[in-house]
């Protein structure tokens, strides 16, 4: 089972723009479906942005119209594209992949997580 790196968090303030990327440490076949989760201080961990592996996508109503869950087949990366971000999108963000191994397993995998502060 690989790792599932994420980058790109930080600290920014209201109405900046961050991108995260979630990217497996290992070789792997194929990225199937695709989500990013987030969980702040005291909540539970909510869907953000999902995309299935035939295109279909799904986002909180609190995100819609600003952040844009994408992927790179050619670097098996997929990112989340924030922008206009509010106080309130302050969390720690998990990607979660279904990932395809070169010898036809299908697993569920997570990210170590990455913190995003929107703050001035």
């Amino acid at each position: 089972q690989v790792q599932l790196v994420e980058s790109g968090g930080g600290l920014v303030q209201p109405g900046g723009s961050l991108r995260l990327s979630c990217a497996p440490s290992g070789s792997i076949f194929s990225i199937n479906d695709m989500a990013w989760y987030r969980q702040a201080p005291g909540k539970q961990r909510e869907l953000v942005a999902a995309k299935t592996s035939g295109g279909s996508t799904n986002y909180a109503d609190s995100v819609k119209g600003r952040f844009t869950i994408s992927r790179d087949n050619a670097k098996n990366t997929v990112y989340l594209q924030m922008n206009s971000l509010k106080p309130e999108d302050t969390a720690v963000y998990y990607c979660k992949l279904r990932i395809r191994t070169i010898g036809g397993l299908s697993y569920d995998d997570w990210g170590q997580g990455t913190q995003v502060t929107v703050s001035s």
